[in-house]
């Protein structure tokens, strides 16, 4: 592309500002001058070419075709010279066509010579009005016709339309650098069209001569056909763009070719045009069809997974979109409603390989980190430490950031796609899930003699947090696999949970015999053992994260007072004075609140077992048989879980009740399955022998 811009004669003289350029007086030999033939001067932009050229087209439309001092003019009167005039006097549009016609009436018609002359000076549209006249003088068998054959004509058509036409297949480029010598080609291909018009309109179709009509229309269709296609063969005009295949970069260089060069047609060429043209419809149809008819070959093709992707990106997303972003563009193209890239059919066959293939890839991935995870259970070494929690988050981490990107490189093709590949992760994460379980039961069983079991327990009920939080934030709660994840993770945590507490409540078993074996008596210190040994083992379950912590020292607090009941229920204790029932009464209520003390100190959020050990103490210690049995409706209340067997083993302990007192007492309470369940069970898991 030349650094100068060539300079056209203007129709009406030379452009202003120009004088540095272009000697105002020098006859306009050539009007198309080489960049080595222009003098340097102050280089305007193509949008200022544009802007002024078609400023002074609409100030003066008559000069769309700009006639050299000597040039004649058609009968049609498209192209009227704008130089000097005979008749300088006369003025406006009507003087001006008046001195035209005089200087016809007294020029003789064109030679040959002087039509090649014109066209080596890329004076188009003078050369095609010239010939207009040879043909004419043809006719009517003028002098200068006498001495031109139809073969010389058609000899200076050939070139003539080469020039024409040559120009036309670059309008692209030229629109910018050379806007002028590309109005002259569209101005000489409207009058050719003009010409055939017009000629057929005063010939009846048998007598058409065999030069026309010309179709010069139907030339410039095949013409922009062959630019377009031209111009998106070309991958050379794009850079490399780094980690593309040939089929990605193909794709990038088509989508941006179009793009660009539709913008400069909407801005710059569709308004050379008259509107039957439909030019900005023909170039993005031919730029779309091309598109489409590659996208189409590729979609066809043995594709790369990374291929298959990023054509459904361009279908989806790139293509209806990015070529939107031009407001100018955009309108345009809001007129023509090109379609999709590819027929629907085959756009959705494209998207299940391409979902058949993700869903693979995810699936290998999480075996390959459990595999891992697996061997890191092996190894000598106790789990990291983070904010003081024991960690295998690597696990968590990489299955769910391995969803979390694939859901979202899917949705980034389409919503659809991206909803489509969410619903089958979502099966695919309850099947890791159990075997992450499995393997957690198998490392459980066989390891316990491991350097670093319990930290590594510790890590893996750590692990299930990002899965549960992940669950519980972005699965819905009509989905089936949430409640299949949800219960795989606590079958984990509860798995875990067990082993870890099962030394503590090993330990805790004989003391809590000691209360029957003393019969309450020295009831504080047994209690005061009981959570010196609890605390110890609390102190290790710090390095649980924190839901997981309060969890499992609610656990240990629903232990501590189940395990206080069973020995209020095993019937080793019978007083029937209610001076012994009131001290036996005080000593519960006693060891109860230490125990609330020292299970809420510790963070335990179980306060739904604080009232149970002070509700039996209140039965024990009352001896009223009306408050007993209101007492025994509201511990039935707030533990629904209780039953008659357990009732009749704890009143055991109040020996001074009769057998109907005691028989309507029971009647407070059914045995039926039915009845509510409380929100955790404390006396179903109690057995009464």
């Amino acid at each position: 592309m030349m650094k100068m811009l060539p300079f056209f004669q203007s129709p009406f003289g030379i452009r202003s500002g120009s004088e540095g350029c272009i000697d105002a007086n020098r006859p306009f030999e050539n009007t198309s001058p080489s960049a080595e033939q222009v003098p340097a001067c102050p280089e305007p932009s193509a949008d200022e070419i544009w802007s002024r050229d078609q400023e002074k087209m609409r100030e003066r439309p008559e000069a769309a075709c700009r006639a050299s001092r000597a040039s004649s003019i058609t009968s049609n009167e498209s192209c009227i010279s704008a130089g000097d005039s005979p008749e300088k006097g006369n003025k406006g549009i009507k003087g001006m066509l008046k001195s035209a016609f005089k200087i016809v009436k007294k020029t003789k018609p064109p030679s040959v010579k002087q039509v090649m002359d014109l066209l080596g000076e890329q004076k188009l549209c003078d050369a095609i009005q010239h010939l207009f006249a040879l043909e004419k003088s043809l006719s009517t068998k003028s002098e200068e016709g006498l001495n031109t054959s139809q073969q010389d004509i058609e000899s200076v058509y050939e070139v003539l339309k080469h020039k024409v036409f040559s120009t036309l297949k670059d309008s692209v480029l030229l629109a910018k650098t050379n806007p002028d010598l590309l109005q002259q080609a569209v101005e000489a291909l409207k009058e050719q069209e003009k010409e055939d018009q017009n000629y057929m309109s005063e010939n009846p179709p048998d007598q058409n001569m065999q030069f026309r009509p010309r179709k010069w229309k139907e030339l410039w269709m095949a013409t922009v056909k062959e630019s377009v296609e031209a111009r998106m063969k070309d991958t050379s005009r794009t850079p490399r763009a780094e980690n593309l295949s040939a089929v990605g970069q193909n794709l990038l260089h088509m989508g941006k070719t179009m793009k660009e060069d539709l913008t400069v047609v909407a801005k710059y060429i569709n308004k050379l045009y008259p509107p039957e043209f439909n030019v900005f419809s023909i170039y993005a149809e031919l730029y779309h069809n091309y598109f489409a008819s590659q996208a189409k070959k590729n979609a066809e093709s043995h594709l790369e997974d990374k291929d298959i992707y990023l054509l459904l990106s361009w279908v989806h997303n790139f293509y209806p979109k990015d070529m939107r972003k031009d407001h100018a563009l955009a309108m345009e193209l809001d007129k023509v409603k090109l379609g999709s890239l590819l027929p629907s059919s085959l756009s959705k066959e494209l998207e299940n390989k391409y979902l058949d293939s993700e869903e693979v890839t995810v699936k290998n991935s999480l075996s390959r980190c459990l595999d891992k995870e697996i061997q890191r259970w092996k190894e000598d070494k106790e789990p990291e430490k983070l904010n003081g929690h024991f960690q295998s988050e690597l696990l968590g981490i990489f299955v769910i950031q391995s969803m979390y990107s694939s859901q979202k490189r899917a949705e980034d093709i389409s919503k659809a796609v991206g909803e489509e590949l969410s619903r089958r992760l979502l099966k695919e994460l309850p099947a890791f899930l159990r075997s992450y379980r499995e393997a957690f039961e198998d490392f459980k069983e066989k390891s316990k003699k491991h350097t670093y079991y319990k930290p590594i327990l510790i890590a893996n009920i750590n692990n299930c947090w990002n899965f549960r939080d992940y669950t519980e934030k972005y699965v819905a709660e009509k989905e089936d696999s949430r409640a299949d994840i949800l219960s795989t993770l606590a079958d984990i945590e509860n798995s875990g949970f067990d082993v870890l507490l099962q030394q503590l409540f090993a330990q805790l078993k004989p003391m809590y015999k000691k209360f029957t074996e003393n019969k309450w008596d020295s009831s504080s210190e047994i209690m005061n053992e009981i959570i010196k040994t609890t605390s110890k083992h609390i102190s290790d379950f710090k390095t649980l994260k924190d839901p997981f912590y309060h969890a499992i020292v609610e656990k240990i607090h629903a232990r501590l007072v189940k395990e206080y009941i069973v020995r209020l229920l095993k019937r080793k204790v019978s007083l029937k004075s209610p001076a012994q029932q009131q001290t036996l009464a005080q000593h519960i209520s006693k060891n109860a609140a230490d125990l609330e003390a020292f299970c809420t100190s510790n963070g335990s959020q179980a306060t739904w077992l604080n009232s149970a050990l002070p509700k039996l103490a209140e039965i024990i210690r009352l001896q009223d048989l009306g408050a007993i049995k209101i007492e025994v409706a509201t511990l039935a209340t707030t533990y629904p879980d209780i039953r008659k067997r357990h009732l009749e083993a704890f009143l055991h302990i109040k020996a001074n009740l009769s057998r109907s007192e005691l028989k309507s007492i029971l009647g407070y309470l059914a045995d039926s399955t039915a009845s509510t369940q409380a929100r955790a069970p404390l006396f179903s898991s109690i057995n009464v022998s």
